[in-house]
């Protein structure tokens, strides 16, 4: 019997099958695997702001008391450095305040192009934000030195949450206003400042994601007005139960200029709704963490919102769900022109049933308006600005299309999103999803019709684990940008390197890559011939691949039979594998133990023979399969064994050293003191026996489980063991040689077997 190391080993590895999360990305690509450049040095630290200047070729990066620019093209060359630090006293004042020296100093929170090209910079500045403009001239950036409040502009805390968008030179944000963070205020800045109420219903505990605006007045036929849209979380004043935290996207008119009487500087048009995104455990509310705009120039109204969200913010690990919704900009449109939930004098909310005043309560501007002589916010009646401010909530909720998500992942947590459209060869258009996670991963999923949301890879954008936090994307050359504390990295997720055949590369179904048939390599399909790259989105077809003459060559494995043997199957990717001796799958069995890292198998006299492992993919209920490994299988019995490998190590050594010879290298001899054996996955084995060792598969003999103290693994190390002669030669494989004890039976010996690759 194996003794309980060995057990206990066999049963984690049996154990961690089961915690695979269900859809898996496609591939893997480790931070070491992954060719991306990435910028670090001294003092550069709490990178807090991030923003790509296409028009000048830089990155702009706001940290802890700097503002960095790297060029787009290899953010390794910094290009200028301009230092924005706070004074000694302010920050003594900070610290007097009862702030901690690290958050007393200045975070560069906000970075943003003004029309004319100069950026507006602002910083939490010791808990008091300031502003300043900054310049690009001559390669080197420099700040103007015209500091201005920074009050609700970023805020107070450089770890607290906020949004802002800049448009046309005016600046629209959602922060806390005031140093003890009880004030958080929606507005615009500028010539014409609007702010939110402070009403229960207007804003109750939000934490605020994201701004976005909506262009709804290009090639609009009604005179309609832009729209800008805020995503929030907070605790609703609807439910009648305390603390349920829902999401919401509340909608604001670009041309807003307030009341005249009623919502005086105020918003009138503000209205807000309940987002929606169905997954995860019934009455656990979907959190959005972020929204990006994919906007149709053709018609705004079939502009996209995509949206990452969580199932619970407190829930981390492998208990976590995250998932991404999208949102036409119709649908939410239609429930901003719906019903209103008012609230009761009971203190419970209900639709209102009472009249509503004209036009619609929170309506944009548009032709109609004007031809009743509405020409601005400031002519609606006091009546109609009256009920906006009382009843911000709409009815309806705003759910994502096709009513469910577009991609759910367990396990987790999904952060920053931004989308790439791409046009495949046959002319039609697919969206990339690039999704960031709180582990520094990015997902990079697709979802084409008729099938669910797919991660065709994913790929691990920090060493540590980090929260991604940043996430800019370049239209232009296809590089992703991000960056976590001390570090801002750059990434081509265009990068069709990775497909390394046709069937790979077709099977991947990357909307980014086909196959170019003349240089037989996988490609960007930018700029592609069109007669010499092959792309099969939608079935994955790999029949237009040419036939490949490649294939594997088995690696030979000695046995004796009941011994325990782990054939590793490592394939590139996260597909299922599949095991087949012959011809026959081989299921979980006595003898056999199917894992998704390998086959451990108890063989019998009668299991000599070809074992397969291969990768199974299904496209549209086609099965593709592909060879990873091959072994050949050769049960025998311990004495034949033994024989065989004396002789092939004696013949390997002969051979190799023959050739150091030749090559001019001097042969070695020599008696080493031998220690005890210490070799993960083999165990211990008794003082004063023989061991050969071949490179690089292992087994061990059932007899000798009295001396295993560790399970098998791999045969990765090895130290000699005590007592015994130890023959040297440099370059060639190591031997230990005692015929008496080779050709004994029963001798309580473990035995290595690997080859020499």
């Amino acid at each position: 019997m194996m003794r309980p190391p060995v057990v206990l080993f066999y049963f984690l590895l049996i154990m961690s099958e089961g915690f695979a999360v269900s859809i898996r990305p496609r591939r893997s690509v480790s931070f070491q695997d992954l060719n991306l450049k990435q910028f670090k040095e001294s003092g550069f630290s709490r990178l807090s702001s991030l923003m790509i200047r296409d028009d000048i070729g830089q990155l702009v990066v706001g940290a802890r008391g700097k503002v960095l620019t790297l060029s787009l093209g290899d953010i390794t060359q910094k290009t200028s450095e301009a230092n924005w630090t706070v004074s000694s006293a302010d920050n003594a004042l900070c610290q007097t305040k009862g702030k901690d020296t690290k958050e007393c100093d200045n975070f560069i929170r906000t970075l943003h192009t003004m029309e004319d090209g100069k950026m507006l910079v602002c910083g939490t500045n010791a808990f008091n934000p300031e502003c300043d403009y900054m310049t690009f001239t001559n390669g080197s950036i420099s700040l103007e030195g015209s500091k201005h409040v920074g009050r609700g502009k970023v805020p107070y805390d450089p770890d607290q949450r906020f949004a802002s968008l800049m448009s046309e030179n005016t600046l629209y944000s959602a922060a806390y206003s005031n140093f003890l963070s009880t004030e958080l205020v929606f507005q615009r800045h500028g010539l014409n400042p609007l702010k939110t109420e402070m009403i229960r219903s207007w804003f109750n505990e939000p934490t605020m994601i994201s701004i976005s605006l909506a262009e709804a007045s290009k090639n609009s036929e009604d005179g309609e007005d832009d729209n800008v849209f805020l995503f929030f979380t907070e605790t609703a004043v609807e439910e009648r139960h305390d603390n349920i935290q829902v999401s919401r996207i509340a909608r604001v008119c670009k041309s807003d200029l307030g009341g005249e009487r009623t919502l005086q500087r105020k918003w009138t048009s503000f209205l807000k709704a309940r987002l929606d995104c169905p997954f995860g455990s019934a009455g656990l509310s979907s959190l959005v963490q972020d929204a990006f705009l994919l906007q149709d120039p053709n018609n705004w109204r079939d502009s996209i919102f995509y949206a990452t969200f969580t199932a619970n913010s407190e829930s981390s690990g492998a208990c976590s769900q995250s998932a991404v919704c999208a949102y036409k900009l119709s649908d939410i449109n239609q429930v901003f022109s719906g019903r209103f939930l008012t609230e009761m004098d009971t203190g419970r909310w209900d639709t209102y049933s009472g009249e509503e005043p004209f036009p619609h309560p929170g309506s944009c501007i548009n032709d109609e308006l004007r031809a009743k002589g509405m020409m601005s916010s400031l002519d609606f009646t006091d009546k109609s600005l009256q009920f906006v401010k009382s009843h911000p909530l709409m009815e309806g909720v705003v759910t994502p299309i096709a009513g469910k998500p577009l991609l759910v992942r367990t396990g987790i947590r999904f952060s920053k999103i931004v989308v790439d459209q791409v046009t495949s060869l046959d002319g039609r258009q697919h969206q990339v999803m690039l999704i960031g996670t709180d582990s520094g991963w990015l997902q990079k999923a697709v979802r084409f019709d008729g099938e669910d949301g797919r991660v065709i890879e994913e790929l691990q954008l920090f060493q540590t684990s980090q929260p991604v936090n940043f996430l800019q994307f370049s239209f232009r050359t296809g590089q992703l940008y991000s960056g976590a504390n001390n570090i801002a990295v750059q990434v081509n997720v265009r990068d069709c390197s990775r497909y390394t055949s046709c069937d790979d590369c077709l099977l991947a179904r990357d909307p980014y890559c086909c196959w170019d048939k003349f240089r037989a390599q996988c490609a960007s399909v930018v700029g592609a011939l069109l007669g010499s790259m092959i792309q099969s989105l939608t079935d994955g077809d790999i029949q237009m691949c040419p036939i490949s003459k490649m294939k594997h060559k088995p690696v030979i494995i000695y046995l004796i039979p009941g011994s325990v043997q782990f054939l590793p199957c490592s394939p590139e990717t996260n597909l299922p594998i599949s095991w087949h001796f012959s011809e026959s799958l081989i299921l979980t069995g006595p003898r056999h133990t199917v894992l998704s890292q390998g086959l451990i198998i108890r063989p019998s006299n009668s299991d000599s023979g070809i074992y397969t492992c291969e990768t199974v993919e299904t496209v549209k209920g086609k099965v593709h399969r592909k060879t990873v490994v091959q072994y050949f299988v050769e049960v025998q019995d311990t004495n034949t064994l033994f024989r065989t490998l004396r002789v092939a190590v004696i013949i390997l050594a002969g051979l190799s050293c023959l050739l150091m010879l030749l090559m001019g290298s001097a042969l070695v001899i020599g008696h080493l003191k031998a220690k005890k054996l210490n070799h993960i996955g083999c165990g211990n084995a008794n003082n004063n026996k023989e061991m050969i060792i071949v490179r690089p598969y292992c087994h061990y003999d059932q007899t000798l489980d009295q001396h295993m103290e560790e399970g098998l693994v791999h045969c990765d190390q090895a130290r000699e063991q005590s007592g015994e002669t130890t023959l040297v030669l440099p370059g060639c494989p190591v031997a230990k040689v005692a015929e008496e004890e080779l050709e004994a039976e029963n001798d309580n010996r473990c035995t290595f077997i690997e080859t020499t690759g």
